[in-house]
């Protein structure tokens, strides 16, 4: 399973007041950002209704060792720094990528 896409898999909560800057980050900065860290096939959810996280937020990486390497860059780390001005109650995970919707 080693040469297997990897899924990283994130959720979170956009801060009160913070929407609108929260919008233009992910569009002009997360985004773009971790697609050049080599992160495809993006998805992003937002919960309207119920209990669950607002945003879910998905990327795939080839393998679990170019996943390893892209959490471990110092890239990755300033987007987090920057991510978490914007949201609450951060969370991820890493899972074998399969097709469809996987939480």
């Amino acid at each position: 399973m080693s040469d297997s896409p990897v899924k990283l898999i994130m959720t979170w909560n956009i801060r009160d007041s913070r929407e609108a800057e929260y919008s233009e980050f992910v569009v002009n900065e997360l985004i773009p950002r971790i697609t050049r860290l080599g992160l495809g096939d993006l998805e992003f959810w937002y919960t309207r209704f119920g209990e669950a996280d607002q945003i879910q937020a998905n990327g795939v990486a080839k393998t679990m060792t170019q996943m390893k390497t892209i959490l471990s860059s110092e890239e990755w780390s300033s987007i987090q720094d920057m991510l978490s001005g914007y949201v609450d109650g951060y969370q991820q995970k890493l899972i074998y990528a399969k097709t469809g919707f996987q939480i």
